[in-house]
């Protein structure tokens, strides 16, 4: 898989991609991460990609050819296109699901805004989607590109040391994941739950099941409201 970032701050990815899981799955050969600076392809000498916006309003809104000229050089290095993504507060919101069907792709092209988003036009020359990965704004898409790559590489088949591992994280199931305990046997008075010490698979897997419904109708029941409106479909 290759993932390509296009970005005004590219010094921003060092430590998130040469770290953990990442940084194990680049060199494992399960996928390559590209950074191209949008700035290389600013028509100006001051480098400038950004203009007001027209009609008035505050801040300053990211130029088209800029960011279509980055775009349009970083697709000739492959011979796939790649699913196009504007990162955006305007976008679908990122979840787990989404991940998986990231995951599936080959490659995928994540572009990063900055100041009061894009020029519109970028999205329709481009034919990309907007993605989000939640309802609150941050300075720039970079740390939006870093959780998606992150969730994203997890995925690949050979990324993790245990590949059960993922399909038991929260959400995977459309549940929180279940409570978890490690030694010792007891801290500060607390005990791990009998269940999970004695060795009886079934019935650690029936509390983990209720544990996780528990969790989730405590900390996020609009997940369980879903999962009712899925098999209403079905």
């Amino acid at each position: 898989m290759r993932i390509d970032v296009l970005t005004l701050f590219p010094d921003m990815f060092a430590s998130p991609l040469s770290l953990s899981i990442v940084k194990r799955a680049q060199h494992r050969g399960l996928v390559q991460i590209a950074l191209s600076n949008i700035r290389d392809f600013a028509a100006n000498s001051y480098k400038k990609v950004d203009d007001t916006p027209y009609g008035g309003g505050p801040g300053m809104v990211m130029m088209p050819r800029p960011v279509l000229e980055c775009l349009e050089n970083v697709q000739k290095q492959e011979s796939l296109n790649g699913r196009v993504i504007l990162l955006t507060p305007q976008g679908r919101k990122f979840d787990q699901k989404l991940a998986k069907e990231l995951a599936a792709e080959q490659r995928i092209i994540l572009i990063a805004g900055h100041y009061e988003g894009f020029d519109e036009r970028i999205r329709i020359v481009a034919n990309a989607e907007e993605v989000s990965i939640g309802d609150y704004v941050l300075s720039g898409g970079e740390l939006a590109a870093m959780v998606i790559i992150d969730a994203v590489v997890r995925l690949l088949p050979g990324s993790l040391g245990d590949e059960d591992s993922a399909a038991n994280d929260s959400f995977s199931d459309g549940l929180l994941e279940y409570p978890q305990y490690t030694r010792p046997e007891e801290f500060n008075g607390l005990k791990v739950p009998d269940v999970l010490l004695s060795g009886n698979h079934a019935q650690i897997d029936k509390w983990r099941k209720q544990q996780a419904i528990e969790k989730t109708k405590a900390n996020r029941p609009d997940l369980l409201d879903d999962n009712k409106k899925s098999e209403n479909k079905i």
